[in-house]
């Protein structure tokens, strides 16, 4: 380097204290080095900076702002050699559970933290808002969230309680506005306590004196001093409007407790690393002691280190005689690119050059007609820089600036932007890069730098030369981009679609530029676009045919369109697939920007009067808001109050231990698996020697080293370890067992598998057309189908379909098995819904008894039901190396592994013939229902029993014959997931009713209301309803939610609007509760009263964020009559918990809850004498003269459900103990040029019975809603065609962000409802799974704003529209002359492969969409 001085280590802080690291670990990252120094609270959820589960704040000292700055960070991506010179603050540093941070306690008593897995992350990265702006806005706290992921709590809590921080929001002198904003009341107002209704208010308040009578709402009028009683509070509820209203109650009740949050109390920034920063020569001289801030220039020490030499330049020539000396180098800025190429691709970059502390790169110069901005610049800086300079200039000189700053509104999330950089997104050369289709729009050129002064400049239209590859040299870095300013008549803007708004790379992005004389002639313009071709493209014939013509004429339009087509049309098998939909988007841009450049330019044209519909979405714009109604719960004292999360405070402040978070035991091995590339394959060969000669590795296991059963689940059908064939691509071979995971993940890629491949199937109507079915049948058969049809006025056939959803718990599964030294004995420690079938399948494993063996769960990090039997296989595989080994042996996946391995949803297809009236009452239906069931049965018999007895939904159909039958492919087992079936059961009929009320030409809710079931009617499965509700639900909530009227506001709407479509949907669920295997409905409790009066619980059910654990103690409390305060639970072990059922069905508060019932109720009655003859004393004093009396204080509860039990072959018996049931009414918004839609607003109402806690159960309404709209829209499972699956981690699979969750959400239980036949504990209701399917109102939503597009042009026929509704299959789905255009001719397809597929229509044409589902449904994202 060109410094004589240089430092091989590192310093930073890390919570305030100073860290050294001499001869650092060049390959680690900042999440690997604070985990390994017990620094567990910070998370990893995905290892590619999508979910932000690891993000912590950096705080570093600016030289060039002159200011410190504090960003949130991915620290799974940060390399640790990146944190020289800064202060790292994680949530440890920031509070613990006794003394916690006003963040942590808000989010934690506010029900923002579920599973708690992510909640680090959200504190983080409020936290690091508020140390930046104490004051934030609503909108800024809800922005702060763009890159954190949750897939608990459907995000509404956790936006309540930031919230609390806004600057208006929830405080004194404001109101809470409809679009979810709050404003300051006028100061001459009387001031309420912050909420519309607050007694100081009321007319009837006066300043001297309010009413004697509390108004119900806990507010008892004005004070005598003319304040409200809850002044102290940060919120009051409305007496009138909410009279009964406990949820806003408890919410006001807990606010009001809050601690203040105080900004200046923060850990400060180290006064050193300022003079650090700055290299003060005054202080940082030769003989000073500190540590001056010198280059980096550090050796590994170990030769197996992917990174061999770490370079940190702080000079730009320093940079360049690195580069010089190494011209292979690998650049290193945010390291948003180069982490995710070295985890997912195993990129392996000796040299690596920091550059980051380089100041020359990092400077922006304005001129008089350019802005040259520093290569080294963050986006972070980057947007604020932009906000200046279209606040400083003229609009007509901002166009550009204006575009850019609109595109990086939507740029992967704040973590992201906060270290990446201008320069890194141009040299990766993405070809779906957001922003160099707009630098190239702008004309904006590359400055670049080389040795010894040299500078260059390249247009950014000569700069990219094809895939990944541009015009700079080895020897050359990119110094800075120049931007020119725009003129008078150039009109710039940006465009981009992706699968999901917030933090997603884009399926098609572009930047369009255009400048016009006065006589508004053409004079230049810019068409460019990423993802229409290997690198970043212009259109020159389109915007040739621009120059010289007239803007705003429709001839040029016309042309300019179909020039755009020609040009960018892609070939049907494009990598990235989607090749119509992405010439669509193409085209659909150009036409925006017709639309809005007219408007802007002052053009009378058609397109300009709808500008207004194409420059933002209005309704993505306004701020989320939620409401949550209940009453108050008079006859208990704890069962049914709103109580937090028990552990929620732990999982703030990430003192929570997840399975990952357990200490190494000493001599402790990791192990990694050796995955099948192939879908279906016969194993030739295993070879380990390559693996075993890596230093650290102690044994490679295959089949032949199980020493009992190598089958398990339960039909025995799938082998622990393949012995002959590998079914699945992904499937574990083999295992292999080293000193860490590296090393074991390293070995596990050498050992070499020889393989024979085999045909394979890998969709649903691949599998029915080849009769690929495992033998069972589910059958339901009532009334003479074969009359009926021939009786009815209509007889459609059709076909219905919903795809797979991954689990994404943001815990992937975890294992670690621990022997205890003597003979067969193990400890498991595992992340599962099952404890009692992972002892039992583990000591099958083994051989040896199952009391042998003991699992533990303390919590999982959310489960779904994707750890209720797949997690058991990776137990076994950590027990076998423990048995191998007398080690113990530890395991979590990486996110790819957990997607590539599990199991997910199953995918159903329905095919049906249905009789119908005709005013659309149902007559008959005949259904063939098919999953895919993956290679092996797993629990898919059980999915499809309840997916045929759930077809029916909510609605009495005469006679029925209703066949399910599993599709054996070769895909991972598909598994059990929260809805278990019924949802998709449901799905496929209530896609049916839509198509029955296109054909009637009525609206669906029509049809729903004329079919529904009454009380007492009979379902094919032989169950009467009684106790039915969902009538009253839909009336009620069709009252309360005005739905009605806004159908009429809607359908007025799309009479005004071309291009933005509204759509309607209210959608009821039924949801039957109870284990269809009988001997599963049980539970168990073991209950200790210790002599001090404290009470340790423990029960059958696992706490994987519903608040089973924290329900359990309520019950015990109520029970013993004590505070909650004393109860207590520790895991879920099968030592003290034998034999127990799987935390699942929604069925476990049921079971387990009557189970710790009768054992609290038999302690309660032993210890009644004793209360009665010391009714003063202490619960302590009792239990203590009650032990000494030699009264048993331990008692076991066990409940089994009464009258259940069906047979399937002669339709008899109780197959569901009773249904929980809802409604939803969902409206959307659909903007018809892109696909993109906005959730405006969801109304939900549930019958939970009565309910254990509200509070939880709301939660659990919101969060299963969130993962049923994520299903049926957003989250598409896709595999290559050759059986790999593509979507393997955040990065192209999509869960919704908090941006996608309705923008207000209302959520009511029913209230005032006396059951006849409910005999569960304190008459509530199983809430887990019902609220899911009501996710799917969104979907219907979209297909009823699909409908109006349709319609308006002339489309009357029914739409088949299959799930989910991704942006692709919405836009083509509005056809239009645009999608015609894009179409590709047949011939065009002919001998191509699509670059993936999934399970949907893919070889079948269907007319009535005019788009081919082969075409619009088989893509992916550009990787």
């Amino acid at each position: 380097m060109a410094s004589t001085l240089t430092r091989d280590n590192i310093l930073f802080y890390l919570n305030g204290a100073r860290v050294v690291v001499s001869a650092p670990d060049l390959d680690q990252t900042l999440l690997q080095y604070l985990r390994s120094t017990g620094l567990t609270g910070t998370k990893l959820g995905c290892g590619e900076g999508g979910c932000g589960a690891c993000t912590v704040m950096v705080s570093r000292y600016d030289t060039i702002e002159q200011r410190i700055i504090h960003a949130s960070v991915n620290a799974c991506l940060c390399p640790l050699y990146t944190m020289d010179g800064k202060h790292v603050i994680t949530v440890e540093g920031l509070g613990t559970m006794k003394n916690p941070h006003p963040v942590q306690e808000r989010i934690a008593l506010l029900h923002g933290s579920q599973c708690g897995f992510c909640t680090p992350g959200f504190v983080m990265s409020l936290y690091t808002l508020l140390r930046n702006n104490p004051n934030p806005s609503e909108l800024e706290i809800e922005e702060c969230f763009d890159g954190n992921l949750c897939r608990c709590t459907g995000y509404r809590p956790i936006l309540d309680a930031a919230k609390t921080f806004a600057e208006d929001a929830w405080k004194p002198s404001s109101t809470v506005n409809v679009d979810g904003t709050a404003t300051a009341m006028p100061a001459k107002e009387p001031n309420g306590c912050g909420i519309d209704g607050c007694c100081r208010l009321k007319p009837e308040s006066k300043a001297d004196g309010g009413p004697d009578q509390s108004n119900g709402n806990g507010c008892c009028g004005a004070k005598q001093d003319g304040k409200c009683c809850r002044e102290d509070s940060a919120v009051c509820v409305d007496g009138d409007d909410k009279a009964d209203n406990e949820a806003e109650r408890e919410k006001a009740a807990v606010i009001a407790k809050f601690q203040k949050y105080d900004g200046s109390s923060e850990l400060i920034f180290p006064p050193f690393l300022i003079r650090y920063a700055k290299g003060n020569p005054a202080i940082n001289s030769k003989d000073d002691d500190e540590i001056q801030r010198l280059p980096l220039s550090i050796a590994s020490q170990n030769p197996a280190s992917w990174c061999q030499h770490f370079y940190r330049p702080l000079t730009l020539d320093e940079l360049l005689a690195v580069i010089e000396q190494h011209p292979q180098a690998k650049l290193v800025a945010g390291n948003s690119e180069v982490g995710v190429e070295m985890r997912l691709k195993k990129s392996k970059f000796p040299v690596q050059v920091y550059i980051n502390d380089v100041a020359e790169l990092q400077v922006i110069e304005e001129c008089s007609d350019k802005v040259i901005f520093g290569a080294n610049i963050s986006l972070e800086r980057f947007a604020r820089t932009l906000d200046a300079l279209v606040q400083t200039h003229a609009p007509e000189r901002t166009q550009s600036f204006a575009a850019l700053r609109e595109n990086l509104r939507f740029f992967a999330g704040n973590q992201i932007r906060n270290v990446a950089t201008i320069a890194g997104n141009i040299a990766t050369a993405s070809p779906i890069s957001d922003l160099n289709p707009v630098f190239m729009a702008a004309k904006a050129s590359v400055i670049l730098a080389s040795a010894h002064g040299k500078r260059r400049t390249v247009p950014m239209s000569e700069f990219f030369l094809g895939y990944r590859r541009t015009a700079m040299l080895p020897s050359e870095v990119i110094y800075g981009v120049s931007v020119p300013f725009t003129a008078k008549g150039e009109i710039v803007r940006a465009f981009k679609q992706a699968k999901r708004r917030d933090d997603d790379i884009a399926i098609v992005t572009c930047g369009l530029r255009v400048l016009v004389d006065d006589s508004n002639k053409v004079v230049d313009a810019s068409f460019a676009y990423g993802g229409m071709a290997p690198t970043t493209v212009l259109a020159a014939r389109a915007t040739g045919c621009a120059v010289g013509g007239v803007w705003g004429d429709s001839e040029l339009l016309d042309l300019l369109m179909r020039e755009t087509q020609a040009e960018l049309r892609l070939d049907y098998a494009v990598p990235g697939g989607m090749a119509e939909y992405r010439t669509t988007l193409a085209v659909s841009f150009v036409y925006k920007f017709w639309a809005i450049s007219c408007r802007a330019l002052g053009i009378d044209s058609v397109e300009a009067s709808m500008a207004d519909q194409m420059e933002d979405d209005a309704a993505e714009r306004v701020l989320c808001k939620g409401k949550q109604e209940y009453a108050s719960v008079t006859d208990r004292a704890i069962v049914g109050k709103g109580v937090a999360h028990l552990s929620a405070l732990r999982q703030t402040t990430g003192e929570a231990r997840y399975i990952d978070d357990m200490p190494a035991v000493a001599g402790e091995l990791y192990l990694a698996l050796v995955l099948s590339p192939h879908a279906h394959a016969r194993i030739l060969s295993i070879d380990s020697e390559p693996a075993l000669k890596i230093a650290g590795v102690h044994r490679v296991l295959t089949a032949k080293d199980v020493p009992g059963t190598n089958c398990w689940n339960i039909f025995h059908d799938e082998e622990i370890l393949p012995s002959e064939e590998v079914h699945y691509s992904g499937q574990p071979v083999a295992l292999v067992l080293a000193d860490n995971q590296r090393i074991a993940q390293e070995a596990a890629r050498a050992v070499k598998v020889d393989y024979e491949p085999l045909p394979a199937v890998l969709t649903v109507r691949d599998a029915v057309d080849q009769n690929a079915l495992f033998a069972e049948e589910r059958v339901l058969r009532n009334g003479d189908v074969d009359h009926e049809l021939a009786h009815s006025d209509h007889v459609l056939s059709g076909e219905s379909y919903c795809g797979a959803q991954e689990h994404f718990y943001l815990e992937t599964m975890a294992s670690i098995t621990v022997p205890k030294g003597e003979g067969d004995e193990y400890d498991i420690y595992a992340s599962t819904q099952n404890p009692t079938e992972t002892q039992m399948v583990c000591a099958e494993t083994l051989g040896v008894p199952a009391s042998q063996i003991v699992c533990h769960v303390k919590r999982m990090g959310g489960g779904f039901g994707g750890k209720e039997s797949r997690s058991v296989l990776l137990a076994a595989f950590t027990t076998l190396g423990a048995y191998h080994t007398n080690r113990s042996v530890r395991i979590m996946l990486d996110r790819d592994e957990d997607m590539r391995t599990s199991g997910q949803r199953h995918p159903f297809l329905g095919r049906w013939t249905v009789g119908f009236s005709h005013d659309g009452k149902l007559q008959a239906l005949r259904m063939q229902v098919f999953s895919n069931g993956g290679f092996s049965h797993d629990l898919s018999m059980g999915v499809l029993e309840r997916a045929v007895s759930h077809v029916d939904n909510c609605y009495r159909i005469p006679a029925t014959e209703i066949i399910g039958r599993v599709c054996r492919t070769n895909t991972q087992s598909n598994t059990a997931f929260r809805s278990f079936g019924g949802c998709q059961g449901m799905f496929l009929l209530e896609s049916m009713l839509c198509e029955i009320a296109d054909k009637l030409g009525k609206h669906v809710e029509e049809i729903r209301a004329l079919n529904m079931y009454r009380k007492n009617d009979v379902t094919p499965f032989s169950q009467t309803l009684d106790d039915w509700n969902v009538p009253r639900m839909w009336e009620q909530l069709g009252d309360s939610a005005q739905y009605a009227e806004r159908r009429r506001a809607v359908d007025e709407f799309n009479s005004k609007s071309r291009f933005r479509k509204r759509g309607l949907a209210q959608v009821p669920t039924k949801f039957g509760i109870s284990f269809g295997v009988k001997h599963l409905n049980q539970g168990m409790s073991l209950v200790h009263v210790y002599m001090d009066g404290s009470v340790l619980v423990a029960h059958g059910g696992t706490e994987m964020g519903q608040g089973l654990h924290t329900k359990m103690a309520q019950i015990a409390a109520e029970t013993l009559d004590l505070p909650l305060s004393s109860i207590f639970i520790s895991e879920t072990a099968t030592n003290t918990a034998a034999n127990t059922s799987p935390t699942a069905a929604s069925a476990s508060s049921d079971l387990n809850g009557y189970a710790v019932y009768n054992a609290c109720k038999e302690l309660a009655d032993r210890l009644r004498p004793y209360r009665e003859r010391m009714p003063e004393e202490p619960f302590s004093k009792i239990a203590r003269v009650a032990y000494l009396d030699r009264c048993s204080l331990t008692a076991a509860g066990h409940y089994a459900t009464p009258d259940i039990g069906f047979d399937w072959q002669k339709n008899e018996g109780l197959l569901y103990f009773y249904f929980t049931q809802g409604v939803a009414i969902a409206e959307v918004e659909l903007d018809t040029l892109t696909g993109t839609h906005t959730t405006v607003r969801v109304d939900i109402m549930m019958d939970v019975g009565k309910s254990l806690n509200k509070a939880l159960d709301i939660g659990q309404i919101e969060g299963a809603f969130a993962q049923g709209q994520g299903w049926t829209t957003s989250e598409e499972f896709l595999y290559f065609p050759s059986g790999p699956l593509f979507t393997q981690g955040p990065g192209n699979y999509k869960i919704p962000s908090a941006l996608d969750i309705p923008r207000d959400f209302r959520v009511s239980l029913l209230e005032n409802v006396e059951y006849n036949t409910l005999k569960t504990i304190y008459s509530s209701k199983g809430i887990g799974e019902p609220p899911l399917f009501l996710g799917s109102s969104v979907f219907f939503a979209l297909r009823d704003a699909v409908m109006a597009a349709r319609k308006q042009r002339g489309i009357q026929s029914p739409l088949h529209m299959e799930s989910p509704a991704t942006p692709e299959i919405l836009r083509l789905a509005c056809v239009d002359e645009i999608v015609e255009l894009a179409r590709i001719p047949e011939t065009m397809k002919e001998g191509k492969v699509p670059f993936v597929t999934d399970s949907r229509d893919i070889n079948t044409d269907d007319p009535r969409n005019g788009i081919t589902p082969e075409e619009a449904r088989e893509y992916t994202v550009v990787a």
